[in-house]
């Protein structure tokens, strides 16, 4: 498995150990970069000096040969700069002390590395969290001694926009230059405009600025640059803000790019620095520690400052399976929000965890007609969501037109969200109406059989490896549950529920080997399977509550998942491993759950950041699904934790491993509670 090479270089004491992730003798063939973003901007790092790898832009999506279907927007890279010493433009080749330290409670990665004896550079990266189209970028220059320093902000399209048009201004005032750097484009289709925009930020006061030149290279790439000459010894610092903004989000981008930028510019360096970092502390009050064992702290603030970064307040705006950290899964939403990633930041931060449920109810009409189009009733959630809320699976993949399971798992979101919040209002305009078109769905679905009981028929399970098979022991249990929740919510609204909803969620089957242990699907003898399936309707859903029947389902379905198999190691995803935690932790087996909650992440950490990967020995990081499982693991699991009628209650009798002297989760739900274990 590949680990963090610098896990270990922070002494354990040090009060940053548990906040900072530092890369040092990075190898640029063996390296997975970290994503700096805010919700809305996500800024993936680079192994060359002063670049990142790609931009993303969430809610901005459009079709360019990925499958025939939309992906997320790879849009402008505006924090790119070069720097020239002596006339000599560096590059990987010529530097030396490479190193990046993510700081992960102020959301900033720093990066540092020499050149010969002439000058030691230091770059802060932040997506900046209180203004979510803008990302501000410090330099920092020490001369060793005297020299010509030649700095460039440059902004690149990707091959992906078309149209591109460059512009440079410069907003001269009584009191301040702003340099202003824009680019405009076409998405593939024409379907949206991005813009960006960006501009230095200079300490020296007024009419005391370097010199800038404005250079045009070609249609896909201007710069502003500067000279400096520096004595030995002189620190030489500067800025560079950037905005960027499609018709996504407003009817003017251009315009709006560049007063994005203004404003921030004119708001000054160490303002945004300070709203930025109380921004952050403001996220940060709640949180997860774990006392006793300092790299376990790290991996669980990595894990929370990745689901933080990757989700905002007041959007319409879901999660991704490897949210903002690039083109992964093209961006869509998956069941990866509803079920992995979505209860940690509910449990968390009710305020992001509705973002996602925003989106969901404005795909509601969507699901409609997708319902209607494959002849059933109510609301048929996509397996692949984009932007549209329309079915955005590649064809070639069976999960699009029979992984039905999804809407099962927006209806249970919606009722865990009014379970923790008590939102009357809310239940009324958003859960309620999503709640209904769910049950109708699942009413129409299952069918009567001959035994009389109701059947899910022909579908793709929450294990993937079995396709086109009838009831599944998930995607019934969830439809038993929702049917349950739709009842609950008429009521709680004073509303009368269809009794169609009752009569299909009482009598939907649930099969069973003849020993008791739950089957998987109707044709299900032991195969071995890629994820949690059965064991999900143990956790989180409460279709299998007894002890007996649990620890014989889990028993049986651990020794069949694929990691588990000789040479297999590597096919199931990290989020399997989570729930066999979490219910060995309810079971009270500390070992077993402790050794699941390494393996639901410890595999999957690829270098030098540690971030993870789908799978163990993966290379398609960031996977924010495993980080939401892994999270699971901590509050549900060894905490005892569960969402309730009577909101977040600890449920369940904690355990913790033998390492860990304490384990706190703080900032609990809307009351803001703190429950420690020790």
């Amino acid at each position: 498995m590949f680990l963090c090479a610098s896990m270990s270089h922070l002494p354990a004491q040090s009060p940053d150990a548990a906040w900072q992730i530092a890369a040092k003798n990075i190898d640029p063939n063996h390296y997975f970069g970290v994503t700096v973003a805010n919700g809305m901007i996500g800024m993936v790092s680079s192994p060359n000096p002063l670049q990142v790898k790609e931009v993303v832009l969430n809610g901005a999506f459009d079709t360019y040969g990925r499958g025939r279907v939309s992906n997320i927007l790879k849009v402008f890279s505006f924090a790119n700069m070069w720097l020239e010493v002596g006339g000599r433009r560096l590059g990987r080749a010529d530097i030396s002390n490479y190193a990046q330290t993510l700081d992960m409670k102020n959301a900033m990665l720093t990066t540092t590395f020499d050149y010969a004896d002439k000058v030691s550079v230091k770059q802060d990266m932040m997506a900046l969290r209180h203004l979510p189209h803008t990302a501000l970028i410090d330099l920092e220059i020490t001369a060793k001694q005297d020299c010509e320093i030649t700095a460039a902000s440059f902004i690149e399209a990707p091959e992906n926009l078309k149209e591109v048009k460059n512009m440079y201004a410069e907003i001269d005032r009584p009191h301040v230059l702003i340099p202003l750097m824009t680019s405009v484009a076409k998405s593939p289709t024409g379907r949206h405009t991005v813009a960006v925009s960006n501009a230095f930020l200079f300490e020296e006061t007024h009419g005391q600025e370097p010199r800038l030149i404005h250079e045009d290279w070609d249609y896909n790439m201007h710069l502003t640059k500067f000279k400096k000459k520096l004595k030995a010894g002189q620190k030489y610092r500067f800025s560079v803000v950037g905005s960027v903004i499609s018709t996504a989000h407003t009817a003017d981008p251009h315009n709006e790019a560049e007063r994005m930028t203004i404003f921030a510019a004119l708001e000054k360096h160490d303002r945004l620095l300070t709203r930025h970092r109380a921004a952050w502390a403001q996220l940060w009050e709640s949180d997860i520690l774990v006392e006793g064992d300092v790299d376990a702290q790290r991996d669980i603030h990595s894990a929370l400052y990745h689901l933080y970064s990757f989700v905002r307040e007041g959007t319409p705006y879901s999660l991704s399976p490897m949210g903002l950290s690039g083109l992964g899964y093209n961006g869509h939403v998956f069941w990866d929000t509803e079920l992995w990633m979505y209860p940690p930041l509910l449990t968390l931060h009710p305020e992001l965890a509705r973002s996602a449920m925003e989106y969901r109810y404005n795909g509601l009409e969507k699901a409609k007609s997708n319902a209607s189009g494959y002849g059933y009733k109510g609301a048929k959630y996509p397996w692949e969501g984009d932007d549209t809320g329309q079915e955005s699976t590649p064809v070639w993949a069976l999960t699009g037109p029979f992984q039905h399971h999804i809407t099962g798992c927006v209806g249970y979101a919606m009722w865990k969200y009014y379970q923790v919040t008590k939102d009357i209002n809310w239940l009324k305009s958003r859960g309620y109406p999503v709640l209904k078109e769910t049950a109708d769905f699942w009413a129409s679905r299952a069918e009567k059989g001959t035994d009389g009981k109701y059947h899910i028929i022909n579908v793709v399970c929450a294990d993937e490896w079995a396709e086109n098979v009838d009831d599944n022991a998930f995607t019934n249990g969830i439809a038993k549950e929702v049917l349950g929740y739709a009842q609950l919510a008429a009521a709680e609204l004073g509303l009368q529920a269809d009794p169609l909803w009752k009569t299909v969620g009482d009598n939907i089957v649930i099969l069973k080997f003849p020993d008791g242990t739950t089957r998987e699907h109707a044709t299900y003898n032991g195969e071995i399977i890629k994820q949690a399936d059965v064991n999900l309707l143990s956790y989180p859903l409460s279709v299998v509550t007894d002890a007996p029947t649990i620890l014989k389902d889990l028993n049986y379905y651990e020794k069949v998942l694929a990691d588990y198999q000789p040479g297999r190691k590597g096919q199931s995803p990290a989020m399997a491993h989570a729930i066999y935690c979490i219910l060995h932790a309810r079971q009270g087996d500390t070992e077993k759950a402790y050794k699941m909650f390494l393996d639901a992440h410890k595999p999957n950490q690829v270098p030098p950041f540690g971030v993870l990967s789908e799978t163990a020995g993966g290379t398609n990081p960031y996977f924010a699904t495993g980080a939401g499982g892994f999270l699971q693991t901590l509050i549900n699991g060894f905490a005892g934790l569960e969402i309730t009628p009577q909101g977040i209650v600890q449920k369940y009798k904690p355990v913790l491993p033998k390492a860990w002297k304490s384990l706190t989760i703080k900032g609990v739900g809307i009351e803001k509670k703190t429950f420690v274990v020790k």
